[in-house]
């Protein structure tokens, strides 16, 4: 048994922190050359600058065209022998050039097996020949005569000679790389994903991946979308990467045009996309989080059951034959940042267009849950608390479209602004602002006198005068504050509709029982802090105008504060000063909760985001005041202590959450939905991780 600390058995990472490598991140290049029309020799110096390009760029694996070596377009040409013979010389220092540049190269080339001839990806590594697949479906249709000079790969196996290289030849290989966990991928050839059944779903199945396809593919107006959809569709299905590259500029046009079109999708997400209709020989890169691909599938039992049907029909594997790229041959080159676009809020998206559509469905899921609680209840009548910040503020205005839509008046919506402590005249001038805008009925109840008497009931050291402002007192008030909307609801005959939000549950950071932890029915229990900002930008600007508008914005400019602590010095009780940024909790909460990440690999993620507020893209609307970046130390102190709140204090809140429709994609925390776990936990395995593999 191992002597070694507990602590130190965290899984441990091999290479520098900030390397993309070390964090489960494949660098793919689509290479786009320059073709000589049937002239292997310059297409090979075409494809040697591109691999010493992406050598230089930290690239791992790199992938060209069909038929790349000889150009697609040269029909009978195909058939003679000098030119086959001068494809097959130009792979060994096509190999060398792979290995001097440290990278997994996959060219196109035709290659004889016996006395047939097949369309064909050469897999480079190591100086040598590590494989070649053939092309399944070739395409003898419209404009396309293949089968004149190909045979199908399909169930082809043993090996070819090379030069001096024997090569394994089938179609059915994944290939692996050697000590880079999850580095694993497989090739299928431009035909190959428009059938019904791509060869690359059954690779997926049998492990790869990175899915490969090398592409000739001549353009006609509308086909770009059409591969788009094809490459963005068997990425979502097959839970992998894709990575397409067509023919370009060079290829004969005699009868066809080519565009040189290029892009590299990660589960239905497009990484990147090259120019097309460019003269010029070029790479379109991006890091593939290889990682990420295997715990969407770990997580996806509907994966796992597919994969294991396909091994039942096809052997183990699904009948795939697995290729091991071994540590001398693996990828070695330089080690460079993460060209990689990451949003910084992950359930607020970057894109204008984007942004407008999630907020348009966020506020309808939301509107529509409660407008469905409302019929089966055959409820009127609704209670909420309104504070005058952002919480409330959006479910008061999922209150009132959900009331306008049900055809009731707005007057059953009863709002009450419960002022405490510490209620500023700011919030309180906010909230009741708001209510008289949207025309619902408005009422105070001073909450003061009821929380007087019970700390002084339970003997509380404030009740005689002391200055202490612990939990006690704060729980006080936001008990009483819930305890009156709950009986209000009962003498009105209504329902309690709860405000906290998705944020705000991962953290803990509500009261529970008897306090903002509960209510009736909650509909911001899907939604982030960070997406509860935009959703009211949006409403504001959508649905409503005048002094509606005025006080939103007014209340967007607020700080958050649970105003529960009497403001020290002139400086109110702040949320955030406690539990950390809200930009940062909803980073961590998404790549935690959705896919499982260490939190080593979320600090290296989130330092990538926020490390220079001057790079990368903001959501559109955000002020330039919230337009901040923060270093490794700050995320990671941070972290430790979203970790510790997540992971070991706050679970027992979230196993009892009120009813409410989850909204983003990041999952839900209710124990009927996305998130289960014991209320008893430890946060120690991932604090360790944490200490052990993030510097500083």
């Amino acid at each position: 048994m191992s002597k070694r600390p507990l602590k130190d058995r965290a899984l441990t990472r091999t290479e520098p922190f900030h390397a993309p490598r070390n964090q489960g991140f494949v660098r793919v290049a689509a290479a786009t050359p320059v073709v000589h029309t049937a002239d292997p020799a310059a297409n090979m110096l075409e494809h040697i600058e591109l691999i010493q390009q992406a050598g230089a760029q930290g690239v791992d694996l790199i992938v060209f065209p069909e038929l790349s070596l000889t150009g697609y377009a040269i029909d009978d040409l195909l058939m003679q022998d000098a030119l086959l013979m001068q494809v097959e010389s130009c792979v060994a220092p096509l190999a060398a050039a792979a290995q001097l540049a440290g990278v997994v190269a996959v060219v196109g080339a035709p290659i004889r097996k016996g006395d047939a001839l097949y369309n064909c990806a050469v897999v480079l590594a190591g100086g040598r020949v590590k494989g070649i697949v053939p092309k399944t479906f070739l395409p003898n249709y419209r404009e396309y005569y293949e089968k004149r000079w190909f045979t199908s790969g399909a169930g082809t196996h043993g090996g070819v000679r090379i030069g001096d290289s024997w090569a394994t030849f089938n179609p059915n290989v994944v290939f692996e790389v050697a000590d880079r966990p999850g580095f694993t991928f497989a090739v299928e050839i431009c035909e190959d994903y428009w059938a019904p059944l791509p060869p690359s779903t059954r690779a997926a199945l049998a492990g790869a991946r990175i899915l490969l396809n090398l592409s000739a593919s001549n353009i006609v107006i509308g086909k770009a979308d059409e591969r788009g959809l094809l490459s963005a569709s068997q990425s979502a299905r097959a839970q992998a990467a894709y990575v397409f590259t067509a023919s370009g500029w060079g290829e004969s046009t005699t009868d066809l045009a080519w565009d040189g079109q290029a892009t590299i999708h990660e589960l239905g997400a497009k990484l990147a996309e090259g120019p097309r209709f460019s003269t010029e020989s070029h790479l379109t890169f991006a890091d593939i989080d290889v990682e990420r691909i295997g715990l969407e599938r770990l997580r996806t039992g509907t994966f796992a059951d597919c994969a294991r049907l396909e091994a039942q029909r096809g052997g183990e594997d699904g009948g795939f034959h697995r290729l091991v790229i071994l540590e001398d041959e693996a990828p070695a080159g330089p080690v460079s940042a993460l060209t990689r676009h990451l949003d910084r809020f992950p359930f607020v998206p970057d894109d204008a267009a984007r942004l407008d559509q999630d907020c348009y469905e966020a506020f309808n899921i939301q509107v529509q849950g409660l407008m469905r609680r409302l019929k089966a209840t055959g409820s009127k009548t609704l209670v909420i608390g309104v504070s005058g910040g952002l919480d409330s503020t959006q479910a008061l205005l999922v209150a009132c479209r959900a009331f306008d839509r049900l055809e009731l008046p707005r007057t059953g919506i009863l709002a009450f602004t419960m002022p405490g402590f510490a209620t500023s005249d700011g919030t309180k001038s906010n909230a009741w602002a708001l209510m008289k805008a949207l025309g619902v009925t408005g009422d105070e109840i001073d909450i003061r006198p009821a929380a007087e008497r019970m700390l002084a009931d339970i003997k509380h050291p404030y009740a005689r005068g002391e200055p202490v402002h612990d939990i006690t007192f704060e729980n006080v008030q936001a008990g009483l504050r819930t305890d009156y909307l709950f009986r209000l609801a009962n003498h009105h005959g209504g329902l309690v509709l709860g405000t906290g939000d998705l944020s705000e549950l991962a953290l803990g950071w509500a009261t529970y029982g008897v306090g903002d932890h509960m209510s009736h029915y909650n509909v911001n229990g899907g939604v982030a802090k960070t997406l509860i900002r935009h959703l009211i930008r949006w409403v504001a600007t959508k649905e409503h105008d005048g002094d509606t508008v005025r006080v939103l914005h007014a209340i967007l400019d607020t700080e958050i504060s649970p105003e529960l602590v009497p403001a020290k010095d002139g400086q109110i009780q702040s949320t955030e000063a406690t539990v950390g940024p809200y930009a940062l909790n909803d980073f961590f909460l998404f790549y935690i909760t959705r896919f499982g990440l260490t939190p080593s690999k979320v600090a290296y993620l989130a330092h990538q985001a926020w490390k220079d507020a001057a790079t990368g893209h903001w959501p559109a609307g955000t002020p330039e005041d919230e337009k901040v970046e923060y270093d490794l130390p700050t995320i990671k102190a941070w972290l430790r202590k979203f970790l510790h709140r997540f992971f070991q204090t706050s679970q027992f809140k979230r196993s009892a959450v009120p009813n409410g429709p989850k909204v983003v994609t990041g999952g839900s925390l209710s124990p009927r939905g996305d998130w289960r776990a014991p209320s008893d936990a430890t946060a120690k395995v991932w604090i360790d991780e944490l200490e052990t593999n993030v510097p500083g």
